[in-house]
């Protein structure tokens, strides 16, 4: 029997008799593409020239795509066969994992300015660092340089106001129940501008530890 050339494989799917690639995959991995850049079926009928209906089937593996229909995809949604062909990123299943600190009892680290709680300390490898602050400094010259660390920060007032200097903002006033988010590489560094020390919580990316 003949070896079948790479230009034999080629008429038989452009003729239609075989389909370019198992229909399962392919259509998880379009719709995989499609929801990586939070396109509907609209955007993509528009890059693509297909209709709404043959893309929902061929993400619904209803229909196998022709060789026609892959090229269109490939030249709208500007991409190569390779990633088009890929196989679909396996699902990451949900542990379970749950960490619960009750009040007063996270892990005290106290410094000359702030009183750090960190909180659900028992659990490992998680992807956020959430901790609860007593803020006890009250002027910003208390601080020897800026508070730094990797990643990305949330900050919410729990009680009373602060006042955030940043590296490249002016000061800003913070009243219980305000938030921000910021790059925590960024200078930074918290002081209490009410009466009695204020208390924060913040949950930082993963990095160095706050100082």
């Amino acid at each position: 029997m003949t070896a079948m050339t790479d230009q034999d494989a080629a008429l038989r799917i452009a003729s239609g008799r075989k389909p370019f690639v198992e229909p399962l995959r392919l259509g998880e991995r379009l719709k995989e593409i499609r929801l990586s850049h939070q396109w509907t079926l609209e955007d993509v009928s528009q890059r693509t020239g297909l209709a709404r209906s043959t893309l929902s089937k061929i993400e619904n593996h209803q229909i196998s795509p022709t060789f026609t229909a892959v090229q269109k995809l490939i030249g709208g949604l500007n991409i190569d066969l390779p990633q088009l062909l890929s196989p679909p990123r396996a699902q990451t299943r949900t542990m379970g994992r749950r960490d619960l600190t009750r009040r007063g009892h996270g892990q005290q680290h106290p410094t000359p300015t702030y009183e750090h709680e960190l909180l659900s300390c028992e659990l490992a490898q998680k992807r956020m660092i959430p901790f609860k602050t007593i803020v006890r400094a009250r002027r910003f010259d208390e601080f020897s340089e800026w508070v730094r660390h990797d990643g990305e920060e949330f900050l919410m007032v729990l009680e009373g106001d602060i006042l955030l200097y940043t590296e490249f903002y002016e000061p800003l006033h913070l009243a219980t129940g305000d938030s921000i988010y910021f790059d925590s590489d960024m200078g930074h560094a918290l002081v209490s501008a009410s009466e009695a020390d204020a208390v924060v919580l913040s949950v930082c990316t993963r990095g160095d530890s706050a100082a």
